[in-house]
C-alpha cells in the first residue's frame, strides 16, 4: 500500500491539474457563444465553425474533467444510507464502487470506444455542415482518453479510499 498511495495521488493530482486547465473552456465556450449571438442578431453574420466550436470546447470540458469530478467527489452519488455512515464504511464503499463498478465501466467504453474513434481516424472525419470544423477525429479520440482518465482515478480512488478505511479517517 506505501508503493500505491503516491501513485494514486499523483493521478489524483495529475487529473485536477487537467481540471484546472480545462475550465477555461467555459471561459472561452461563453465568450465565443456571445460572440455568435452579436454577430448573428447585430451584424446578420452566421458562422458554423464558431457555433461547432462551442460544442468541441463543451465536449472536451466534460470527457477531460470527468475524471477530476470523480476525484473531487462531485460525482451523482444516490444517498439513501451513504450520508449516516461514518466515515470508514463510506470509504470502503466508495472503494469498492470504484473497483467494482466504475472501472469495469470505464474499461468497456475504452474497448468499444477504439473501433469507433479509429473509423473517424481512417477517415479523417469532418463536419457533414459545409462551413463546420474538420476535427470530429480529433473530438472523439477524446473518448478512450476519458476512459483512461476514468479507469486510473478508479484504481487512484480505490486505493486513496482503502487506505483511509484501515486508518479509519476520510478518504
Amino acid at each position: 500500500m506505501n508503493v500505491l498511495l503516491p501513485l494514486a495521488e499523483a493521478v489524483t493530482a495529475f487529473n485536477r491539474a487537467v481540471f484546472r486547465g480545462v475550465a477555461w473552456f467555459a471561459l472561452a465556450m461563453t465568450l465565443l457563444y456571445f460572440l455568435v449571438v452579436i454577430l448573428r442578431y447585430a451584424f446578420n453574420w452566421g458562422s458554423v465553425a464558431m457555433q461547432e466550436s462551442v460544442t468541441y470546447l463543451n465536449a472536451a470540458m466534460f470527457m477531460l474533467a470527468a475524471a477530476a469530478g470523480l476525484a473531487q467527489g462531485s460525482h451523482v452519488r444516490v444517498d439513501l444510507f451513504y450520508g449516516r455512515w461514518p466515515a470508514r464504511r463510506k470509504a470502503l464503499v466508495d472503494a469498492l464502487g470504484a473497483l467494482l463498478f466504475l472501472l469495469p465501466f470505464a474499461a468497456f467504453l475504452f474497448a468499444v470506444s477504439l473501433g469507433y474513434v479509429g473509423a473517424a481516424w481512417r477517415l479523417r472525419e469532418t463536419s457533414t455542415d459545409p462551413g463546420g470544423l474538420p476535427l470530429i477525429w480529433l473530438l472523439k479520440t477524446l473518448i478512450p482518453v476519458m476512459a483512461v482518465q476514468l479507469m486510473l482515478q478508479a484504481l487512484a480512488s480505490a486505493v486513496l479510499n482503502l487506505a483511509a478505511w484501515r486508518k479509519g479517517v476520510p478518504a
